[in-house]
């Protein structure tokens, strides 16, 4: 396979892998804000049944 294919090919593979890494990324932080969300409103509760 000539030279320029194969660093096509790995520029690609390159691309590919960091737009799914950084997919990745966004959804872990989607997550993280989903439950503390969701603590802050148990939290909130917790709270009114002391009262």
């Amino acid at each position: 396979m000539p030279s320029k294919i194969k660093s096509s090919l790995a520029a690609l593979l390159a691309a590919v892998v960091l737009s799914g890494a950084l997919a990745a990324c966004n959804t872990v932080e989607g997550v993280g804000k989903d439950l503390k969300s969701a603590g802050k409103k148990i939290e909130d509760v917790a709270k009114d049944d002391d009262k």
